[in-house]
């Protein structure tokens, strides 16, 4: 009896110590709750930072997401970035700030120097280069319809702007469904759900992004893949296609990116790879186009666009069968390590010519 009044005695010094000190007056005693209150807040900060917050996947309920169906902002025109959190406070990052922070070390050089096409990073877009969406958001509109009793147009201009646009523009300019706004927020979480639903029967990758990923892993580059969808959904299609092993960074709607430039430099980030030496694989104009604001390359897989709506990206390939490892070198080749660098133009100074007189002949 006496060890366990002890123990227990013992006990309560230990919680009472821990929660307020000896030598606080009993006035001060109430210093204790805001402390339990700060720590609340660093744990929420912890979550947002690492891209779990209070309504994501980890509780295993599914996270609705709501950009699937929305025209993301291209972004960093001026090479704006975006803001993460740290404990001492929000830490503003840019194309300037990651591309003079991630530069390679003394020992990375070195390897580097003998391999290198380990120095590259590989971003790859989810919709229709790393699997063909376009079929299943088509047939989540046409189900949408079904179930509101509505009809798509069978022009293929049409079918072509609804994969495209914002669900707002669609609803509202190309469908004419005449609905007031809190219709509009049911319409288009339904029709998130019936796509997330539909990426069940995905069961294939684009042609011949297995055997790439295949040759890129074989050279040690590292991948990272970038989606609107929530983290659940994209590691479980990842799985089902059997490309969840290639890739070492998976950006998705937990992350918080508010813009396409976003999400490739936070792929840049979690593959610790400067994103000037980054390589975006895009169908979208509008994906090349921020790609080259984060001074990346730009590779454009031609398909859901025309090949003149993708003049703009470094290299235009038809299928991923068409790629090697020596297009990335030929892709960095030309322009050297710092090609895209802030350089200051040099100007010449010619001598000026020497007047030819009588003495000097």
């Amino acid at each position: 009896m006496d060890t366990n009044l002890r123990t227990s005695s013992s006990l309560l010094q230990l919680r009472s110590s821990f929660c307020f000190s000896n030598s606080l007056p009993p006035s001060k005693l109430l210093l204790s709750k805001p402390k339990r209150v700060n720590c609340v807040q660093h744990r929420l900060v912890i979550k947002n930072s690492t891209g779990f917050g209070e309504n994501d996947s980890c509780n295993d309920s599914p996270v609705k997401p709501s950009n699937l169906f929305m025209q993301e902002a291209i972004g960093a025109e001026y090479g704006e970035g975006f803001e993460t959190f740290r404990l001492d406070g929000p830490l503003k990052v840019d194309v300037d700030y990651l591309n003079d922070r991630l530069q390679e070390g003394f020992l990375k050089r070195i390897r580097y120097a003998m391999k290198p096409d380990e120095a590259y990073g590989l971003i790859f877009s989810w919709d229709n280069v790393v699997a063909n969406t376009r079929a299943l958001k088509l047939n989540a509109w046409e189900q949408l319809a079904s179930e509101e009793g509505k009809k798509i147009p069978p022009e293929a201009t049409a079918q072509k702007l609804m994969l495209y646009s914002s669900a707002d523009h669609v609803l509202h300019k190309i469908l004419h469904w005449e609905t007031v706004e809190s219709e509009v927020d049911r319409l288009k979480s339904r029709l998130s759900q019936i796509y997330c639903d539909n990426l069940i029967k995905l069961r294939k990758p684009m042609e011949g992004l297995e055997e790439w990923l295949d040759a890129v892993s074989t050279a040690n580059i590292p991948c990272a893949v970038v989606s609107s969808l929530d983290r659940r959904n994209m590691v479980d299609a990842l799985e089902r296609i059997g490309l969840k092993k290639y890739f070492q960074a998976i950006i998705s709607e937990e992350n918080g990116m508010e813009s396409i430039s976003h999400r490739f430099l936070s792929a840049a980030m979690k593959l610790d790879r400067k994103p000037s030496k980054c390589v975006v694989f895009e169908d979208d104009p509008r994906g090349i186009t921020a790609a080259h604001n984060c001074t990346m390359m730009a590779v454009a897989l031609i398909g859901s666009h025309p090949a003149y709506d993708l003049v703009q990206a470094d290299l235009a390939v038809g299928s991923f069968n068409e790629l090697s490892v020596i297009n990335l070198r030929r892709l960095f080749a030309n322009k050297g390590s710092t090609f895209m660098d802030r350089q200051k133009q040099i100007i010449e100074k010619t001598p000026p010519r020497r007047k030819l007189t009588v003495d000097t002949i």
